[in-house]
C-alpha cells in the first residue's frame, strides 16, 4: 500500500491537507494535522507551529508534545532561540547541534537539553515578503535534515501558509488577521480544557489533548467548541 512507504506517507499527507483545504477547515486542527505528519515524516521527536498575531507577536498554536511546547514557550519568553530567529529573519534556521548555542541562548539551551532535544530545524511560514510564523522540528539526535527533507519541510510549511491565507484573495487582510487571532484565542481555551481533562482523569497533558481532539473528530466538531464545552462544564469527556 502507498502509506506503507515513506514516500506514500508523504503523498497521503499532502492529499489529506489538500482535501481539508478544499472542504473547509478548522485552522487549529489543520495545523495539528501538519505537525503530527511532520514529526512522523522526518523522524522528529516533536514538532510545533508558532503564528504571529496582528501586532507581530509570536504565539504557540500547535505542538505534538508537552516537551516541545515548553521549549517553544521558553523561546517566546526569552525572546530568542532558533524558532524566534527563523521568524525574525524569514529564513530557515538549521541548528544541527544545540551545544553550539549554549553561550548565546542559555535559556533555550538548558530547556531544550532538559527535554531531550539535540537539534532543531525551523522553517518560515511566509507568503512572499510577509512572515506569518514558523514550523519547528525538534530532534533527539544531533544532525541536520537532508537537502531533500529540508525541501519537503518547506513544502509542508507552504501548505500551512496557503491554508491560513486561502481566503485573502477574496477578502480584506483584516479577515485573515481575525482568523489568525481566532486560532490564537482558541489555543487558550484548548489549554484550559486539557488541564480540566488531565485533572479529572489523572492523565498527562498529551493524553488529555488526544482525548479532546479525538472527540472533536468523532463528532465532527471544532476543537475550540469541544474545549469550550469542557471548560464551561456543558460537555463531559
Amino acid at each position: 500500500m502507498m502509506a506503507d512507504t515513506r514516500e506514500g506517507r508523504l503523498v497521503d499527507t499532502f492529499v489529506t491537507l489538500a482535501d481539508t483545504l478544499v472542504a473547509g477547515y478548522d485552522v487549529v486542527d489543520l495545523l495539528h494535522t501538519l505537525v503530527d505528519a511532520c514529526a512522523t515524516l522526518f523522524s522528529a521527536s516533536a514538532a510545533g507551529i508558532m503564528l504571529a498575531d496582528a501586532t507581530g507577536q509570536l504565539s504557540l498554536v500547535a505542538s505534538t508534545s508537552e516537551k516541545s511546547r515548553l521549549v517553544e514557550l521558553m523561546q517566546l519568553s526569552a525572546g530568542n532561540g532558533p524558532c524566534v530567529e527563523c521568524f525574525s529573519t524569514g529564513l530557515v534556521y538549521a541548528l544541527p547541534d544545540i551545544e553550539s548555542v549554549k553561550g548565546a541562548w542559555p535559556e533555550f539551551y538548558h530547556e531544550a537539553v532538559a527535554q531531550g532535544f539535540r537539534a532543531v530545524h525551523a522553517v518560515p511560514l511566509r507568503l512572499r515578503g510577509e512572515m506569518l510564523g514558523t514550523l519547528n522540528l525538534f530532534l533527539d539526535r544531533s544532525g541536520s535534515l537532508t537537502a531533500h527533507d529540508a525541501s519537503v519541510a518547506q513544502g509542508l510549511a507552504d501548505v500551512a501558509t496557503i491554508g491560513i491565507l486561502q481566503e485573502r484573495a477574496a477578502r480584506e487582510s483584516e479577515l485573515t488577521q481575525r482568523q489568525l487571532q481566532s486560532a490564537l484565542n482558541s489555543r487558550v481555551v484548548i489549554e484550559q480544557a486539557k488541564g480540566v481533562i488531565a485533572q479529572l482523569h489523572g492523565v498527562d497533558m498529551d493524553t488529555a489533548f488526544a482525548t479532546l481532539r479525538q472527540y472533536a473528530r468523532d463528532n465532527n466538531l471544532s476543537l475550540r467548541d469541544v474545549a469550550a464545552g469542557v471548560v464551561g462544564k456543558t460537555l463531559s469527556l
